[in-house]
């Protein structure tokens, strides 16, 4: 069976598996606390002398956390040299509630700031062959730069009795779509959905002006859409804090299905999501020859749009006894993308995550995720075409571009809780074709992910 059959046939079983879920359970007393949504427990500063319980009695609610991954090349790769990678990040997510004194449903201003530091990617530096794209990082919150960024700052409100949500704003995916899975690995592959693919939308820390609509069908199923900017220039530094427009190409229209519901009692959630822009792209088989001047540059084969289909659940499977947040869930999703614009054609990642599993230690966590990874065949078309007019075929020529095909990765974690405010995460990591390269050697990867909760 070819990979387009099989991943045409996986999507439509998620889909007729959904429809099933959906009609026979509901998703009543819903705990996604074993699926990986886990409410934060006490900051390091507590009450800080009863000063946040008066800022939330006012209805400021905040998140203050500090976040650090360190990476470390154990073995293989491309540059066998040894080198400890890390990076860090200071974040403050936030909401003021106006319900409270506006009496209009659910109205809320909602923000976040991230401060990230040590621009320190062991993929790029290591791992992988520098002639090619990463298309995975060992440290996921790596974001290319040492900067301070408006994440997001959105206004919404309810209506229709709550069951229609409406926000608008600089607002960021993730407030509103793909978020059935959380990002608790540190390899990026594995931590979270697979919607970032696209490469025309950003996560965490970059904004983009949009509008976002969520409407409740029924209780457990809800349709999300929108309307936002696609700015390919968002990433540069003079847009950290600006709201401007300059720099968009288009707009983006995502459309997405999210099912919560139970299956034999247990909590599952589950999706199915499409995200279209109208932005012109330029075939990755034809860019990069064309730069260099080997055809006429007015001769670029362009496109008038591209697409990225995503999809996954996450479910849990058993419970510890009679405790409702000790147990197994194992979830998997996939981005599949238009291979003429997007690198990656596409990626499968399924995960096992036990909350629970020593009675010495109910809130540790263990997970293990595995990926695939194809790469484009029209960006490997264009690496043969630069190899041709470079007139090289010898791999360990500095002008040979590599070619890129599939890669495997995995990664084995074990979260200790060490106080309700501080998480230790020591993590293996085993990497197949770094970069889909064959010629690149399988790389062994340590990492420790720090969590500070204030």
């Amino acid at each position: 069976m070819n990979n387009n059959r099989l991943l045409k046939g996986s999507v439509l079983a998620l889909c007729f598996l959904i429809v099933g879920i959906h009609s026979a359970h509901a998703a009543d007393n819903w705990n996604g606390t074993v699926l990986g949504f886990e409410a934060p427990g006490e900051g390091m500063l507590g009450d800080m002398m009863g000063i946040r319980q008066i800022i939330e009695d006012h209805g400021f609610h905040y998140q203050l956390g500090y976040l650090s991954e360190s990476s470390y090349n154990a073995g293989g790769g491309y540059n066998h040299d040894k080198h400890l990678a890390y990076i860090d990040q200071f974040s403050l997510t936030f909401t003021q509630d106006l319900e409270m004194y506006t009496g209009i449903p659910d109205a809320a201003i909602e923000g976040n700031i991230v401060n990230r530091n040590h621009n320190d990617n062991l993929t790029s530096e290591r791992t992988q062959d520098p002639r090619v794209g990463f298309n995975d990082v060992a440290q996921e919150s790596w974001g290319g730069q040492s900067i301070t960024r408006l994440g997001w700052l959105t206004f919404g409100r309810s209506f229709d009795d709550r069951k229609l949500h409406w926000r608008i704003g600089m607002m960021n995916k993730n407030q509103d779509f793909d978020q059935i899975i959380p990002c608790d690995f540190q390899m990026l592959s594995q931590c979270g959905g697979k919607s970032a693919n696209s490469m025309t939308w950003y996560n965490w820390n970059k904004h983009y002006w949009g509008t976002t609509f969520q409407y409740k069908l029924t209780p457990e199923l809800t349709l999300k859409t929108g309307i936002m900017e696609q700015n390919p220039d968002a990433s540069d530094r003079k847009y950290a804090w600006s709201g401007s427009l300059k720099g968009a190409r288009g707009i983006l229209l995502p459309m997405e299905a999210e099912l919560k519901t139970k299956v034999n009692g247990l909590p599952g959630i589950y999706n199915f999501g499409l995200l279209y822009t109208n932005s012109p792209q330029t075939d990755l088989s034809e860019g990069k020859t064309q730069s260099i001047g080997a055809t006429d540059p007015q001769g670029y084969q362009k496109h008038s749009s591209t697409w990225l289909m995503y999809t996954g659940f996450n479910q849990q499977v058993t419970q510890r006894g009679d405790d409702p947040n000790r147990g197994m869930s194992v979830s998997y999703s996939l981005g599949l993308g238009d291979q003429r614009s997007n690198a990656i054609h596409y990626t499968q990642a399924a995960t096992m995550r036990y909350r629970g599993l020593f009675d010495a230690r109910p809130d540790d966590w263990l997970g293990f995720g595995m990926t695939y990874i194809k790469m484009s065949n029209h960006y490997r078309q264009n690496q043969e075409n630069l190899n041709t007019i470079y007139q090289v075929d010898d791999y360990g020529n500095p002008l040979y571009t590599p070619l890129s095909g599939h890669s495997v990765n995995a990664d084995l974690y074990y979260q200790v809780k060490v106080r309700s405010w501080l998480i230790l995460q020591p993590d293996l990591q085993y990497w197949y074709r770094p970069g889909g390269v064959k010629e690149t050697q399988d790389a062994w990867v340590t990492g420790l992910k720090a969590i500070v909760t204030f």
